[in-house]
């Protein structure tokens, strides 16, 4: 019977690998949650274009960041988020304000052509991350255009949520900031919901112009008038 030997390095490599295989441990993959909203009834209520909605350029990554005691962020070992955080974001804040606002016509910018909203909202969010010995922290701004275009309210938003110190605890906070987010934009929406209709104002008529009567124009050539001498004519 013959054995098969194998070279005594190629044997040790396969041996690291092996170990390397069963050392390794799979990333977890996170996604924020949007707590249970519920179906909104209404096909025909509120519309709401939410957007342009504008993020922390440290957010627009998939890389889960934990904020340090010392205001730094560290890149997180063993979690990321599982695809877009700011599309993630996106989803949750209209799936909320649909809810809240009971209505099926809250839509993300751009909203398509034909679609006149009640109220635009200009969401901007800079900051959304928080820490092992951090509590979760939402930093953002809003901006409220009603069907005029005009600027209804305007309001700096900061909130904080304590969470058990695990990176699914913190994604869990993270999402209850963004709910509680929701919530008061739904409060400041709806008083916008009775706003009386645009009326487009029919272009105005061109008056007629004033004709003015001109009169004749007077004659150039000097009329001629009687020349008086010191002269005197004598007849016989």
């Amino acid at each position: 019977m013959k054995l098969l030997r194998l070279p005594f390095a190629l044997l040790m490599t396969g041996l690291l690998g092996l170990g390397g295989c069963s050392m390794h441990q799979p990333v977890a993959l996170y996604q924020l949650d949007s707590g249970d909203p519920g179906q909104p009834s209404q096909s025909a209520g509120m519309a709401v274009v939410l957007g342009p909605v504008s993020i922390a350029d440290y957010l627009q990554r998939e890389t889960f960041l934990q904020r340090q005691a010392d205001g730094s962020l560290s890149s997180a070992t063993d979690g990321r988020w599982a695809g877009s955080l700011s599309a993630d974001i996106d989803q949750l804040l209209v799936r909320q304000l649909a809810w809240r606002l009971d209505s099926q016509r809250v839509v993300l910018a751009p909203a398509s052509a034909g679609f006149t909203p009640d109220v635009q909202v200009l969401l901007s969010i800079t900051r959304l991350d928080s820490g092992k010995n951090q509590p979760a922290v939402l930093d953002a701004q809003w901006r409220l255009l009603d069907r005029r275009g005009r600027v209804r309210d305007n309001r700096i938003v900061h909130l904080e949520q304590h969470h058990e110190g695990s990176e699914s605890s913190q994604v869990q906070a993270q999402g209850q900031l963004l709910q509680k987010l929701a919530e008061q934009l739904s409060t400041a929406v709806k008083p916008l919901a009775n706003q009386p209709a645009v009326v487009e104002e029919a272009p105005k008529k061109q008056a007629a112009p004033v004709q003015v009567k001109k009169e004749p124009e007077k004659s150039k050539i000097p009329m001629a008038s009687p020349i008086r001498t010191d002269m005197e004519v004598y007849r016989f």
